[in-house]
């Protein structure tokens, strides 16, 4: 990401496909770094007028099941795993709350982050309070639990799966979003793999080891859904090219090249292809 040239071993499971790092770094933190980490860049906030008309638009989406009014940020997935506006909601691996401050603009009451890696607890609105914590040391109960992109950066994969067991109310919801090794740019790139991130992605799973895992600690798996993008694309390619994950390095493609990885993208997530997953699972009781 940050192109210092570091170098880290990963080991691939040879019955499963998924792919951990040998050895955790001792000082793991340094590559979260507030001034460089994409998380961790000031929280945008929303005007008054544009605060209503959030309610407004997800308000219609949900009542009226209008996919025009989807909530862009969150709505392709909200609809399969929670429509209470009173729902109590994790996100764990945070980052600024970004998405939970664009949730509770939208209606949402109870939002709670957590994310070891700020620097101190602080409530970004009224309802959102992120903790500087894991999930484990929560006294709450939750009805949905959600990882974006954060599960990929946990040391034991499987304790994490049975806190969230653990921290769920009866028939609650767990929504993982993360990069797969099933992703054939994995396959055909290999360490130059822009969702390979070293070393802040610890394991990444293929989908058939997580679904074993998930069903060991308890879960049921409701639905898998590919939903890679066309950064697997240009993102590797910069690093092909020897250099940093800077946005303004994208304009290196043109709007075309951009086309075609998008619709590359979409016919590697229709073959269950595409690097990176939706995964809905529900407690099982």
């Amino acid at each position: 990401m940050f192109a210092s040239g570091e170098e880290f071993l990963y080991l691939e499971c040879s019955s499963c496909g998924s792919i951990q790092i040998k050895d955790v770094p001792d000082n793991l933190s340094s590559y979260y770094s507030g001034s460089q980490y994409y998380s961790f860049v000031p929280l945008v906030r929303s005007g008054s007028l544009a605060s209503l008309l959030k309610k407004i638009r997800l308000t219609l989406f949900l009542k009226l099941k209008l996919s025009k009014f989807a909530p862009e940020v969150y709505g392709y997935w909200l609809q399969k795993v929670c429509t209470k506006l009173d729902a109590s909601i994790a996100d764990v691996g945070c980052g600024n709350g970004q998405l939970l401050y664009e949730m509770h603009a939208g209606g949402f009451k109870k939002l709670v982050g957590f994310d070891p890696f700020l620097p101190a607890g602080v409530s970004i609105a009224d309802g959102i309070e992120l903790k500087s914590t894991d999930l484990a040391s929560s006294q709450e109960k939750f009805d949905l639990i959600m990882y974006h992109h954060a599960f990929e950066h946990l040391v034991d994969p499987e304790q994490e799966l049975i806190t969230c067991y653990d921290k769920l109310n009866p028939k609650g919801r767990l929504l993982l979003r993360l990069p797969v090794a099933d992703a054939q740019v994995w396959k055909d790139k290999r360490e130059l793999w822009v969702q390979l991130d070293a070393p802040r992605h610890l394991g990444i799973p293929s989908v058939s080891g997580l679904k074993h895992l998930a069903g060991k600690c308890g879960f049921e798996v409701e639905e898998v859904e590919f939903d890679s993008t066309e950064f697997q694309f240009w993102g590797t390619e910069l690093y092909e090219a020897g250099l940093p994950l800077d946005l303004r390095h994208r304009e290196r493609f043109s709007d075309l090249q951009i086309l075609e990885f998008k619709q590359k993208a979409l016919r590697y997530n229709q073959e269950g292809k595409g690097d990176q997953i939706c995964m809905y699972l529900q407690r099982k009781d």
